[in-house]
């Protein structure tokens, strides 16, 4: 029998068939990646953003600031004054308000559920009379600049649950965080840093606070390199960017230019995704080792503005320290800056540890818009202050004793924005006389979050990305809605 001289005389078998098969499938996927990643490049520099047909809004906002309180402030203390809660004090909340709302087991045993009026008096500040307590003094003094919503609500109660919510967009663990989202819709607007940083302080009133679990910066189904980065404290505030001892930056650049063509054949092989954001891992932190240690550096910083945030701003890990570090990382074109504040859950003692924790945050806070402002920042920043729920009008534990506080209460609760395009100076959202139901303009910390995304440009429902053969959205899979009518006029 003859042989076709140009027939196949090195025949391959099924397996080997298989896996080059394969390897050819992942040069196609890793072609398409390698086509975002250089996209996800370019828009670093221009700040145009990463995903272009989720962008169907002009944006009014550049990044966000989420200054977050975990554990839940009392808005009843803080925001949400009523003069019933001077009337009714140490009577029994009306079963009428109270109705069938759910309580945690750390009250619901109780035999008496008694009103407490708020533990300092406020006053009506900025053009618009609203009430603030005199516990925040420095936040009272921006009153005309910030957006109050008194009418926040979740339906979780416990601290993980709600702050996995508001954080993610549902109750249920493994989601992306809203930075995560807002990463990967609008890329980066400095290449040098990473898109997303988160910042932690302990606060003085409850300790330790709530714990807070990476995973609240987590980027969930999407690819790493969008989950957030955390800074620790001081001069060092990323692990392992130096490099070790007799290695150079230029031998540096030499091992990551050999690891990399190793990465990129590897992706080539197998289409792995999380291959090429381990390139992009080790490329971002060899740009970190110029930009983070200069950032860090506040001896350029005039005593004028150490004098605006606070006596504690010279303290790394304080949250005047990490308002400050916002502030510079934002001027640094970082799109998502989180600072998670805990000691908010206070149980007991609320008359001591909610006084000690407004000594922590207000200043800084107040300090934060202030020099966003001062410095034409704030028109593209938006700012965004709360937790993840409120604290009950009734009294957890004996009335006056002083170790009594407030339990959970995420039927309503306050939260303030400022910049980005809100509209200033406004009360949105009322509740009833006994600061419990919500009688007017709810808003669902899903609307919030449909909000944030709508002010950076983004359409929170067109805003998907396939997972499991579902289209997942940052807002979840309950309707959410754009709160319209606390934004200025685009007219």
């Amino acid at each position: 029998m003859q042989i076709c001289p140009h027939a196949v005389t090195n025949p391959i078998n099924r397996r080997a068939f298989l896996g080059k098969t394969a390897g050819g499938l992942g040069h196609i996927a890793f072609g398409s990646m390698f086509l975002n990643d250089l996209a996800s490049a370019a828009s670093a520099h221009d700040g145009s953003n990463l995903l272009p047909h989720f962008r169907k809004i002009a944006p009014r906002a550049k990044r966000v600031i989420f200054l977050f309180q975990s554990g839940g402030p009392s808005h009843v203390d803080l925001f949400d004054f009523k003069p019933a809660l001077l009337d009714h004090h140490g009577q029994e909340l009306p079963p009428s308000v109270r109705g069938d709302q759910r309580v945690t087991g750390m009250t619901s045993g109780q035999s008496s559920f008694p009103v407490v009026r708020p533990i300092e008096s406020g006053k009506r500040c900025g053009h618009h009379q609203t009430w603030i307590s005199d516990l925040l003094p420095y936040t009272q003094s921006v009153a005309n600049d910030i957006c109050i919503i008194r009418s926040m609500h979740t339906e979780a109660i416990n601290h993980d649950p709600a702050i996995t919510f508001i954080n993610t967009g549902s109750q249920q663990l493994g989601l992306p965080s809203m930075g995560a989202w807002v990463s990967y819709g609008l890329g980066s607007l400095n290449r040098n840093l990473p898109s997303y940083l988160v910042l932690l302080s302990q606060g003085s009133g409850k300790k330790p606070g709530q714990p807070i679990f990476s995973r609240l910066w987590g980027s969930g189904f999407l690819p790493s390199q969008h989950q957030g980065v955390m800074l620790r404290n001081g001069m060092d505030p990323v692990l392992y960017l130096e490099n070790p001892p007799g290695i150079d930056r230029k031998q540096r650049r030499h091992l990551l230019d050999s690891l990399e063509s190793m990465n990129q054949k590897f992706a080539e092989e197998h289409g792995d995704p999380e291959t090429l954001a381990r390139i992009h891992a080790y490329e971002m932190a060899y740009r970190m080792q110029i930009s983070v240690p200069e950032l860090s550096d506040l001896s350029d910083e005039p005593d004028h503005i150490f004098d605006l945030y606070g006596p504690e701003t010279r303290r790394p890990g304080s949250f005047s320290y990490n308002c400050l570090m916002a502030r510079r990382l934002s001027e640094k074109g970082v799109r998502f800056i989180q600072l998670f504040h805990r000691g908010w859950d206070q149980h007991k003692a609320i008359d001591k540890n909610l006084r000690n924790q407004c000594l922590d945050t207000d200043q800084a806070s107040a300090a934060l818009v202030k020099d966003l402002k001062q410095r034409g920042m704030l028109e593209d920043t938006l700012v965004v202050w709360g937790g993840e729920f409120g604290r009950t009008v009734y009294s957890q534990g004996k009335l006056g004793d002083p170790n009594s506080g407030r339990d959970h209460h995420g039927r309503c609760f306050s939260m303030w924005c400022a910049g980005g395009g809100i509209r200033p100076g406004l009360d949105w959202g009322q509740t009833d006389d006994f600061s419990w139901n919500i009688v007017k303009d709810p808003v669902h910390i899903r609307d919030l979050n449909a909000t944030i995304l709508h002010q950076l440009g983004l359409d929170h429902n067109q805003f998907t990305h396939q997972f499991r053969g579902l289209d997942n959205k940052p807002t979840g899979v309950e309707p959410a809605h754009v709160v319209k009518g606390i934004l200025e006029s685009t007219s």
